[in-house]
């Protein structure tokens, strides 16, 4: 038996639901007393906070001496009863595992010959794989209509349902095919933009919109089928994201969560599109300066019930990065800094092997910043700068810079200030990244730097405003300006307010306009 490493195991015990836990112990019940020890290693790691392979091993054997041989079979076979217990679990719930089932049923009666029973079983199996679009069900339960009329050698049935099996085989063929299309579509889409999420370049936003002129997303009605369709205004919606298309952005998102809520039934089978719809649904709303949308949205993300363990990371992820979103942008740090604690104090029920922390690094940086803790700000900053360098998050690299060098100002460390200019300098010129806009930040600070007085300083941060205006109309800018007020920054220096009080004022200007 292969040898099952103890954490490997221990992460899947630890990760069950109470309920799950309770079925496993159902699940074994009745099995023979040698069999005892694997309930009772169980036990002990459903109920251990940290992993200590020795107490467990001790526990078990009662200080015997043992053979590591033994051990290892024992916790092996463990590993592979929690998953059979799992698999039966979701069995109870999972459209997929009850069609599994159906025509591993099937394939028993048919092998005793009871045909017709067969068919009864073949009759719910395709009502069910219609409702939620199983194709490649459907096509295994045509399959098997056919073997069995073959097999009875009912050619009459065959005279009179050939024609309409055919039609259902091609369609779901047809379907099928239509479907993994629209996939590939959207996953092109996709890894375009993660490769640069601020879309910087005419190059890769040609890529882009050459791929959004496909045939198959001219309009919605080319897709055949409920999955596609929602496959359709996912790409389409991810695409209005990065082309900088807020309007359109949000009235495809719009639509994508009218077609997602309008069947509920999928919702109860898989959520990861819905989550991701509203989370993009907040983005846009945001951006259109639709903020009670915004805020309907986060609730319904909030008191969404997870499926799955990914649905739960998920959820907690796409709630907190848009709540931190909205406290940033406008100007509700101290709100921002409670919703970060409740952040970390979730963060400990998940598996830190699987939860990303780095996501909220820079986040947690802005709000710090936001409550003028400064040396906070910069800790969750060299946190984010020293994660392994991932493509996804190559576009907060410019931002990263600019914000070492505010933070260092702001806390006085003009000593450091020359050095980590030309190292920001000279990491942006070898990442081709050293943009307009981080051209003339960096010389502003040189002059910032060079300022003998008060006045010079204030005419430094006067002009790095009126260059911020000028460059706010470029498409690489402004998406950098939305990730970090930069002007408010500049405008707290100004006035002699603090950068919270800036953002704020900002915020009661722009809903005095939208009103």
């Amino acid at each position: 038996m292969a040898k099952t490493p103890s954490e490997k195991l221990y992460r899947l015990i630890r990760s069950l639901t109470p309920a799950e836990k309770r079925y496993f112990r159902l699940f074994v019940r009745g099995k023979a007393e040698r069999d005892s020890k694997y309930l009772m290693l169980f036990d002990l790691m459903a109920g251990m906070e940290s992993f200590d392979d020795t107490v467990c091993c001790n526990k078990i054997y009662k200080n015997q001496p043992v053979e590591s041989r033994k051990y290892s079979e024992l916790k092996a076979y463990l590993y592979d009863l929690v998953l059979k217990s799992l698999q039966s679990y979701d069995e109870q719930s999972s459209i997929e595992y009850k069609l599994n089932h159906l025509l591993q049923s099937v394939s028993v009666l048919f092998k005793r010959g009871f045909y017709d029973d067969c068919r009864e079983l073949l009759y719910k199996a395709t009502k069910i794989a219609t409702q939620y679009e199983c194709f490649t069900h459907l096509l295994e339960i045509i399959r098997w209509e056919k073997h069995i009329a073959y097999t009875r050698m009912d050619v009459d049935f065959l005279h009179k349902q050939f024609d309409q099996l055919q039609f259902a085989e091609t369609r779901a063929l047809d379907q099928l095919r239509n479907n993994a299309a629209y996939r590939k579509l959207f996953f092109q889409v996709y890894t375009t933009i993660k490769r640069e999420a601020l879309h910087r370049g005419e190059e890769r936003m040609a890529r882009l919109q050459n791929l959004v002129r496909h045939e198959l997303l001219s309009d919605p009605d080319k897709a055949l089928s409920y999955k596609a369709r929602v496959l359709y205004y996912r790409t389409l919606n991810l695409y209005y994201y990065a082309a900088l298309e807020p309007e359109q952005f949000y009235e495809s998102g719009k639509k994508m969560i009218e077609l997602l809520e309008s069947q509920p039934h999928f919702l109860r089978e898989n959520l990861a599109d819905y989550i991701a719809a509203l989370s993009n649904f907040i983005l846009s709303s945001g951006l259109l300066g639709r903020y009670e949308e915004v805020r309907a949205t986060l609730e319904k993300l909030r008191i969404l019930t997870p499926i799955t363990e990914d649905d739960r990371r998920k959820i907690h992820r796409q709630y907190y990065t848009n709540k931190f979103v909205l406290c940033i942008f406008t100007g509700a740090f101290e709100e921002g800094r409670l919703e970060m604690d409740r952040c970390q104090a979730e963060a400990g029920q998940f598996d830190p092997h699987d939860y990303e922390t780095a996501s909220f690094y820079f986040q947690y940086c802005c709000i710090c910043f936001g409550c003028g803790d400064f040396s906070g700000a910069l800790d969750h900053l060299n946190q984010w700068l020293n994660q392994p360098r991932t493509v996804e998050r190559e576009d907060l690299q410019s931002l990263a810079r600019i914000l070492s060098l505010i933070l260092h100002f702001e806390m006085g460390n003009s000593v450091l200030l020359e050095s980590l200019l030309r190292s920001a300098t000279r990491f942006l010129q070898k990442k081709n990244r050293l943009y307009d806009l981080e051209r003339r930040f960096f010389h502003f600070m040189s002059e910032l730097m060079r300022a003998p007085s008060a006045r010079d300083q204030q005419r430094a941060f006067q002009k790095m405003k009126e260059d911020l205006n000028e460059l706010s109309t470029l498409p690489d800018a402004r998406a950098l300006l939305q990730t970090f007020d930069l002007v408010a920054w500049l405008e707290g220096k100004i006035s002699g307010c603090s950068f919270a009080e800036a953002v704020q004022t900002k915020w009661r200007q722009r809903a005095l306009t939208a009103d």
